[in-house]
This record gives structure tokens, sequence and C-alpha cells, in this order.
């Protein structure tokens, strides 16, 4: 935690606080840009800073922290490229005066301009170490590495030489060779950061600061400072540390006595290849013996905020669902310019101890299996068949893990049998039509004369009878008297309305995922009639994580149509340089199940819904069940609703 004074503490655990925030933009050029929390666009301004991924405790790394906002100014964006930006709190405190707290150094690296107002978003001095490293044979302490980086990397180290060399390891002789992974001087920190047992920051002064997890709590955050808050039911703890050794290829396994926790994988450190077998065993006994101090539960809160709150800190939650006996870390934070503070601590189940870290297990036996230079490859067929609707289906699934940082290849290729919906056409027919109409000699005039018996002679047109005296008819109709029958043809314009059904178009949208992680860059389309189609998949998976094992994922989902996959129908593989395939199965049991369409009650009708569970067998607790409803149909409107 940031050194605050006693009143800062009880002040900013109050119900109520009074604070602002203010800042300074320092150019290349010397020229200085003060803004106070009036400048500000309110709801723009952030924090985020970690030191762990997402799922479990790190040692090592060097996450950058970030920082974003907006503000009323006219600043001209072409200056600020690389500009310096400092944010700091202020509280008021018992006397009615202000404390400040710096909340870091940043430097700029997007500046946009809108209408109104400048957007910045800015990176601590840790991308400075983002430099490359010559590879160069080099021998030392912890310290010697450390203050080669600071100085080819222009920036100040916190910690001193006799903090340093007083850690466990900070004394040891290192040696790095040509034959290395190290590609910056980032890397070279964090094989550093993995010997001495802790994790790189830069503090809130700019300086390259480590530190280790602790066991001492610095603040207890009760329920009234909580809007939001989950804990796990398990507490992460570490016994034991595995080593890959290049030489002899193999992982190298160092526990405690008692070993019933979980195994932290160092994988290849470079920093750690050479020396007596007594060496490596004593520099990764320290790493563990600091390890040793994480006991924490992992939790995600949403709370009041404190400023002064830093990575690395230990805190105890009381109230509410929270076990005050119990501690955790901040592994991760997000502060909000004038809004709450999300807080996080990440952490594995040591219940999984019982396969000793069976991902880890495996990664090692994947790694030995690798030889320099050799292109792994893993490949997928669907066991049984797809019906692809408006529900998105899971088609592919394929694991993997990469000895080093590379890149990999995604190809696929499936047989979709589509059944496009009926659509119905209509349209106007026009054309000329010949009509056969018979016609007279004199257009059917009469043009006799009656004699004396009343009889009429002479011509008769069409239609005409010839009448007797006494009015018989006694005549033919439509008969010419003379001259026979004869026709005319009659040419007449028509226009019908033609009405028929025909197959539509099918639309299918394909979504890839990676780690759990929807990848929006890249989201195939295609338009199908009815029948057989062959859909062709392509990605390339770049800077892929060494040393962990990755998931990709593709779904389908199908407008306007259903599709079918027969069992073998979809094929796909993973290739790349220093890749391998993970084992075939590692206890994870996967349950898809659909409901077909039924109705509720007086006429509720619902389409179908589909549910996806995911069980661990290692896993002796935590269980995970998640669905999805389609559209709803509510009573005689047959209005069509979406449900979350």
């Amino acid at each position: 935690m940031y050194p605050v004074s006693e009143a800062f503490l009880r002040a900013v655990q109050e119900n109520t606080r009074r604070y602002y925030w203010t800042g300074r933009i320092t150019t290349k050029g010397g020229a200085v840009y003060p803004f106070g929390y009036e400048d500000i666009v309110k709801g723009s301004g952030y924090i985020s800073a970690q030191c762990c991924g997402s799922a479990e405790i790190e040692l090592g790394t060097v996450y950058a922290a970030e920082m974003g906002v907006t503000l009323f100014s006219q600043v001209d964006r072409y200056t600020l490229d690389g500009a310096k930006v400092e944010i700091f709190y202020h509280l008021r405190v018992e006397g009615g005066g202000f404390e400040e707290v710096p909340m870091g150094i940043f430097e700029v690296s997007e500046a946009n301009r809108t209408a109104h107002c400048l957007e910045l978003k800015a990176y601590d001095y840790m991308l400075r170490f983002e430099k490359s490293f010559n590879g160069f044979e080099a021998v030392g302490n912890a310290w010697d590495f450390l203050e080669l980086c600071c100085k080819a990397c222009g920036v100040e180290m916190e910690n001193t030489q006799g903090e340093i060399e007083g850690m466990p390891n900070g004394r040891e002789l290192l040696s790095i060779y040509p034959e290395n992974d190290i590609g910056t001087y980032r890397d070279v920190l964090f094989f550093v950061g993995q010997v001495l047992g802790g994790f790189f920051c830069i503090n809130r002064r700019g300086r390259l600061e480590l530190r280790k997890y602790g066991a001492e709590p610095v603040l207890e955050v009760q329920g009234r400072h909580r809007f939001s808050s989950s804990f796990s039911d398990f507490i992460t703890r570490y016994t034991a540390v595995s080593s890959t050794n290049l030489r002899t290829q193999t992982a190298e396994y160092y526990g405690l006595e008692v070993d019933d926790g979980l195994t932290m994988n160092l994988g290849v450190n470079p920093l750690l290849q050479f020396g007596l077998e007594e060496t490596r065993r004593q520099l990764c006994g320290n790493i563990l013996a600091d390890l040793a101090a994480v006991n924490y539960v992992p939790f995600d809160s949403s709370t009041i905020g404190n400023p002064a709150l830093d990575l690395g800190d230990v805190l105890t939650f009381t109230g509410g669902q929270a076990d005050g006996e119990q501690m955790t870390c901040i592994t991760s934070f997000r502060c909000r310019i004038g809004g709450r503070q999300s807080l996080k601590c990440v952490g594995k189940n040591p219940r999984l101890a019982q396969a000793k870290s069976k991902n880890d297990k495996n990664i090692s036996g994947l790694l030995n299996q690798i030889e320099a230079g050799k292109v792994g490859i893993h490949t997928f067929t669907n066991a049984s068949a797809y019906v692809v609707a408006e529900d998105r289906v899971r088609v592919i699934s394929i694991e993997f893990a990469a000895k080093e940082e590379t890149h990999v290849q995604f190809f696929g290729q499936a047989v979709v049998d589509v059944r496009a919906a009926q659509v119905e056409r209509s349209a106007s027919a026009s054309g000329s039509i010949v009509v056969p109409i018979a016609a007279g000699t004199d257009g059917g005039a009469d043009s006799g004369e009656a004699d004396g018996t009343g009889e009429k002679t002479g011509t008769v047109g069409e239609a005409d009878d010839v009448v007797s005296g006494d009015g018989e008819d006694v005549g033919n109709v439509g008969m010419v008297s003379g001259t026979g029958g004869s026709t005319e043809d009659v040419t007449v314009e028509v226009e019908l309305p033609v009405i028929w059904t025909e197959d539509g178009k099918a639309v299918v949208y394909v979504t890839y995922e990676l780690n759990d992680s929807e990848i929006l860059a890249h989201r195939p389309v295609e338009t199908w009639g009815s029948g057989k189609h062959i859909l062709s998949l392509y990605y390339p998976i770049d800077s892929l994580v060494p040393n962990i094992t990755n998931m990709f994922n593709v779904y389908l989902r199908m407008e306007g149509g259903t599709g079918e996959i027969e069992t073998g129908g979809c094929i796909a593989s993973i290739s790349g340089q220093g890749m391998a395939a993970a084992a075939a199965w590692d206890g994870t049991v996967t349950v898809e199940e659909s409901v077909g369409r039924f109705a509720l009650g007086g006429g509720l009708g619902m389409e179908v819904f589909a549910g996806d569970m995911g069980i661990e067998t290692m896993e002796l607790v935590q269980r995970s069940y998640g669905d999805s409803m389609g559209k709803v149909l509510i009573g005689a409107f047959g209005k069509p609703f979406e449900v979350g």
C-alpha cells in the first residue's frame, strides 16, 4: 500500500467523502498542460493494473499498467506522442485539508481528437523494456541483470542493491548463454523475477520495483465498503515447483515435505539451466519458500475504492459471505476516476493437487516430445453428427500447447448438407393472344325488304333470322345468305399474376474462440442454397504463449435453413513449429442437450433451448451449468422477443 496518513485511512472508509482528481501532461518538448477534475469527462477515466493472468498466481510477471481518460482540452494531439501523464487523487481529511496521493506516471501511446475532447490512452514505463536484447554471454547476480536492464531502457530502480542481494537467490551467480529464448529486456526481467520469487511492476514514482507475495494484511474491507463481491470456497496455496532442464530434457520437481497443494510450473528459465544439480535444487527451493507464502482465497469485488491500495497488498474481508479469518491478495485492480474500484485475486483450486497439477505435468511431457525445429500437428474429426440451426453449435475443439512463443495455423473443413427454407415468390406474366372471331359481309346490317307475304328477303347479317309472314323463324342464325361463314383474328394484350415457391438462401455464421475468448476480428460468413457444401476454415494464431494449454473452438449457426454434418464430416488441424498436441483426454466431460418446442399454460410457446454443462472429474466441488433460451411467443400475440 502506498504510504498514507492515519487520517487518510479513516477518511477513505467513511460513508461519505470529499475528493477530487487532478493531473498534468508534459510533452517531450517540455510543455506542461495541467488539468483539473472539471476537465475530465465524467466516467471516462480509469487506471488498471495486474500482476497475474486471468487464472492463477504467477511469478516473474512484468505487466504494464494502463491509463485512459477523455479531457475537455484543445491541446494539439500531434504534440502528445510519448508525452508524460501524471494523475493525482486528493482526499479531504480531518482538519479540512486535502491529502494528495499520486496514482502513477504514464506515457501516451494514443491521442485521438473529437470535436471538443481529447482521448488519451497511456501505459507506464514497463513498455520501455520492450527493447531487443542482444543475447550476449553474461554472468552476474540478480542485481547485475536488473541494473543492466534499467540502464539500457532508461528506468530507475526502486529496490536498492542491498535489498536485492539480501533476498534468497539474490547473491547467487546466474548465467546467460547465447542459446536462449530471451528476446527483449522485458524477458530478462521475467526470468530474474522468477529466480527472486516475486513479480515486477512500475510504482507510482515511475520506478521499477520487485514485489513479493506476503502474509501480513494491510487493510480490512468491511461489508459496507463493498457494492458486490464473490469469494471462492477454496484457498490457493503452492507446495511444489517444477522447472524444465533443457540439458536432460526433463521436468525437475521440487516439493515441500507435506506436498498436498498446487505445483508452480516455472517452464524453461535460462537462468536455471546451468550449474550443479545441488545448485539448481537450492535455487528452486528458495523460490518455493517465497511461493509458500501464497495462502489466498480468490475473490472478485466492487468497492467504494481506496486509491492507496497497490498490487500485492494482502487484505481481509468481513461481513456478508466473507470469512474474516482468511486472507486474500490484490492481483489486479481497476480504479475508475470518480467511480468505483474493482479488486480481484486469481487462483487455482488445490484440490487438483491429487493429479499434481495434471495440466502442468501434461505440458512437461509434451515439451519432452518436441525436438528442435520439429513441426507438431494435432488433428480433429467429429465423432458425432451435428445439426446446425439458429442456436450456435460447437463443431471443432482442439487442445494444444507450445514449448516457446510461436505462430501456429488452424485449418478446417466441414461437409454441410444444407436444407434452405422455402420462400414464396410472386410475379406478373404479360403477353399477347390471338382470338378468332366470326365476321359478316356488311357488319350484320339488315339490307333486305319484306314482300307481300311478309317474308323478308335479301342479305342477312350475323345473328339475323329469316322470318316468314306469320312470324315463324325459317332462316338460319349466324349465317350469311349466299356467301357462307368467315372469321377474323383479333390480338388481345393480357397480364396474369403468378405465384410459386422455391428454395431460399441459408446463411451460416462462423465464430472462432481461443481460450474462452471469442475472436471478433475475423467472423466468416457463407451463403448457400440447398445441397451439400464444403466449408473451408483458416485462422492464424500469433504470439502463442508458451508452457500453457490452449483451447481452440469453432462454432456454427445458420439462418434461413438448417444444415447437417455427418459423423466424420468435419476434419481440422492445428500445426506449427515447437508445438505438440495435448493428451487425448484429460478428465473433462462435456454434456450438451437440447429440448424441442413445447407449450406452457394458455399458449405460451418456446422455441428450442439448449444447455451446456461441463464437469471436471478432478474437481471435487465445482460444477457449472449454462443454458440459453431462444425466442418466445406469448399467447395470441405471436410476437417474438429475445430472452437473455
